[in-house]
């Protein structure tokens, strides 16, 4: 043992705030959180709710489990989130012709115009967010997530 651990408790020496997982949650909070504000003000949605239109918008009709999968959000926050927009007239669910206890969750014609709506903010937003970045570090920042993205769904 040596004298800089020497009597330290065990996971002691962790630092937390340079822990790469840690800090890759903090800049998803951090740069995700004034996005959130946008839609909250625009719509008065919550963040799940606003995957889940997102989600739909994106790859078109689905179930809440593949909203689930995609988005890695837990079933019942998505049910919730399903609820209030179908309550608000932004998705339909339609039972499965094969499956009657499985719904297709689409997007009405208000919830098609949220989501271009919402692209357009959310893409005016990433801009925003590379010219901060500048081309490089955004090029390599992107390159570097994809890389764990893959080797995560690789190790899962």
């Amino acid at each position: 043992m040596n004298r800089a651990t020497e009597g330290a408790e065990p996971g002691e020496d962790f630092d937390l705030g340079s822990f790469l997982p840690y800090l890759l949650n903090q800049a998803a909070e951090a740069t995700s959180s004034s996005f959130h504000t946008i839609y909250r003000e625009a719509y008065g949605m919550t963040r799940t709710q606003w995957r889940v239109l997102a989600n739909l918008g994106r790859f078109g009709a689905m179930t809440a489990r593949d909203i689930c999968a995609l988005s890695h959000i837990e079933k019942t926050k998505v049910s919730r989130a399903v609820a209030a927009l179908e309550e608000r007239g932004f998705l339909t669910r339609t039972p499965d012709s094969h499956d009657r206890r499985v719904e297709i969750l689409s997007l009405t014609d208000a919830g098609r115009a949220a989501f271009a709506d919402l692209g357009r903010r959310a893409t005016a937003y990433g801009q925003a967010l590379r010219r901060r970045l500048g081309p490089e570090d955004t090029a390599r920042l992107e390159r570097l997530l994809r890389q764990l993205i893959a080797e995560g769904a690789a190790a899962g």
